[in-house]
């Protein structure tokens, strides 16, 4: 049983290593697309004649498009979240930074609606949304789908890790279990 315990660390060590690893597959080539085509939307028209890239870096011929809070915000949301966080995520695979490029996508997300709301409301009087707003919010929203199927998602490597640990914790409880069933019992005091 000794040999048992020896091997129960090693064995914890590795499932805790396997469960913070996600195994992209298939949609990692979805999402690498995503990235690019969320890359090429900041050199699209964003509002009027404004690029994606002329709101994250203003000059001085943004002015006269009355770029709002929400599109500022979102633009940086995309950067940070849906271009570095994601190519973070694939190159690592790390599930932490995968489960932090989907809450910054899915915040991006719900940002970029106000985005492109905000471009679309005539009290602004400037131009409406350009195509490079509106794809880069589908493609946000695209790449927080793809994530949430992929930090929730388990490998079967995990599940066979994640099994074994609980068949080993098993068999060591019911060890223990009859153990003690086996010891000779003190007599109670007082007899």
């Amino acid at each position: 049983m000794s040999d048992f315990a020896d091997y129960r660390a090693d064995i914890e060590a590795a499932e805790r290593r396997v469960a913070g690893e996600i195994d992209p597959g298939g949609r990692g080539l979805v999402v690498a697309i995503c990235v690019f085509v969320l890359l090429g939307s900041f050199l699209l028209p964003h509002t009027g004649s404004v690029r994606g890239w002329d709101v994250l870096f203003p000059s001085a011929d943004i002015d006269k498009a009355l770029l709002t809070l929400p599109s500022k915000l979102f633009m940086w949301l995309a950067l940070v979240f849906g271009v570095v966080l994601s190519m973070a995520a694939l190159t690592s695979r790390r599930w932490t930074i995968a489960w932090l490029a989907l809450a910054g996508s899915a915040v991006g997300s719900a940002v970029g609606l106000l985005a492109v709301w905000s471009r679309q409301t005539a009290a602004l009087g400037g131009p409406g949304p350009g195509i490079g707003l509106i794809l880069a919010w589908i493609t946000l929203f695209v790449l927080t789908f793809h994530w949430a199927r992929l930090v929730w998602s388990r490998t079967a490597l995990q599940l066979a890790a994640e099994a074994e640990r609980r068949h080993s914790t098993a068999q060591l409880q019911s060890t223990n279990l009859l153990d003690d069933l086996s010891r000779p019992q003190d007599p109670p005091p007082g007899e």
